[in-house]
């Protein structure tokens, strides 16, 4: 019997998983990574722990992927989230369900699941090797192989799972789309997901990366006047405009990016109604009586965001706190639970976590992954035009994908 030469092109999250089912499904495996490592991207996902899955059931992963979340139906129930958390556990990874039921390894430490990736690949018999594919060769509809600069290497199946547009550092440089496109797939246009935003309002130099802890988050659409988004967590001011896990939450519901369109309402103290904040207000004013406004408003936000405040609220700076009026509570409440910033822009797709767009699924096998126009050639994770929301349902995409290719 001839064992079927399957060549995997890229050893990500999706890669290595396809290899690796390839293997198990008795194929004789190679693995191209550019880098010197597999998995670069998983290292720095879930700010380097890797948030390795969502502990949830399917339903609740396709409502989490608002970009052709159907297609994943038959992928996640070929490998579910908890399919993902038994493989890693059988493994001998051992993983933890924190807020928001994202799963982490115990160990807080994204290496642990490329070694665990790594070690599982090589015990089914995948080959790795670190060259850069330059091209896929196919005739007469049919996939005969990939090519290495000029080298041309015979295989029978090619899956392409070589990642996206986003992080180029990690490897991610769009080929999949370029191998794609040269048979003939279409290519949804790209942009970013998952990724921080410009805004209209210049940040000021002290507020560069100044992180606000506990606030909540509501994004209006101002051409319907419609809340698209609401959050709580931590979000950072830059000095081009804002990210932070609810801003790149955030950036994947805005769809339609128009400067000015988009405007974040920023509750800089949630756990307090505007009742409370006055009553607290009024107590600050009255043990302040002989400082200035400026002052006070240390008792209420981080150092560095006063001068930015107090611009915004056209209050003057110097005002002393035995003059400040009960319009101008009013307006410091008003600001407190609700200091707005305008969207400008998403930032450039190499900074984004994923990207939009991609290999058009209508041109995809969904319950095979297999190209429609090319026999032998396969999709798995970023590549394809799917994305999620934040919490594990990436990564949750790029196995199942990848579980899918390998075994077909």
């Amino acid at each position: 019997m001839t064992v079927r030469k399957t060549a995997v092109i890229g050893g990500g999250a999706a890669g290595m998983m396809a290899g690796i089912f390839a293997a198990y499904s008795g194929d004789d495996v190679t693995v191209f990574e550019k880098n010197q490592k597999i998995g670069r991207k998983i290292y720095i996902t879930g700010k380097g722990r890797c948030n390795v899955t969502n502990n949830c059931d399917i339903k609740t992963v396709i409502a989490n992927t608002p970009v052709n979340g159907r297609f994943l139906y038959s992928a996640l129930n070929r490998f579910s989230p908890s399919d993902t958390m038994d493989f890693f556990e059988s493994n001998g990874l051992a993983l933890k369900t924190e807020r928001g039921n994202r799963v982490f390894p115990v160990s807080d430490k994204a290496g642990d699941v490329v070694d665990t990736l790594l070690k599982v690949s090589k015990k089914a018999g995948c080959k790795i090797i670190n060259k850069t594919v330059t091209d896929i060769v196919s005739e007469n509809g049919r996939i005969t192989g990939i090519k290495i600069n000029d080298e041309f290497l015979l295989f029978d199946k090619v899956i392409i799972a070589c990642g996206g547009k986003s992080y180029p550092l990690t490897g991610s440089t769009g080929d999949g789309y370029k191998f794609a496109e040269n048979v003939g797939h279409r290519i949804i246009p790209l942009k970013p997901s998952l990724v921080p935003l410009e805004t209209v309002e210049k940040i000021p130099f002290e507020c560069d990366k100044l992180l606000l802890k506990n606030i909540a988050l509501t994004v209006v659409d101002t051409l319907n006047n419609k809340k698209i988004y609401t959050d709580f967590g931590e979000m950072q001011l830059m000095k081009y405009g804002v990210s932070g896990a609810v801003i790149l939450s955030a950036s994947s519901h805005i769809r339609e990016m128009q400067s000015g369109r988009y405007r974040l309402d920023i509750d800089l103290k949630p756990a307090l109604s505007e009742e409370k904040l006055d009553s607290r207000l009024l107590r600050e004013l009255s043990e302040r009586k002989n400082n200035d406004y400026e002052y006070l408003m240390h008792a209420f936000l981080p150092k560095q965001m006063i001068n930015m405040f107090i611009e915004k609220s056209g209050i003057p700076a110097e005002k002393n706190c035995s003059e400040i009026s009960r319009s101008d509570r009013k307006t410091i409440i008003s600001l407190l639970k609700k200091f707005s910033l305008t969207v400008k822009s998403y930032r450039p797709v190499e900074e984004a976590i994923i990207t939009s767009g991609g290999v058009d699924v209508k041109e995809i096998e969904p319950k095979t992954m297999e190209s429609k126009l090319v026999k032998g050639l396969y999709f798995a994770g970023e590549v394809i035009d799917v994305d999620c929301y934040t919490g594990g349902f990436n990564l949750q995409t790029a196995f199942c994908t990848g579980v899918l290719a390998g075994e077909n």
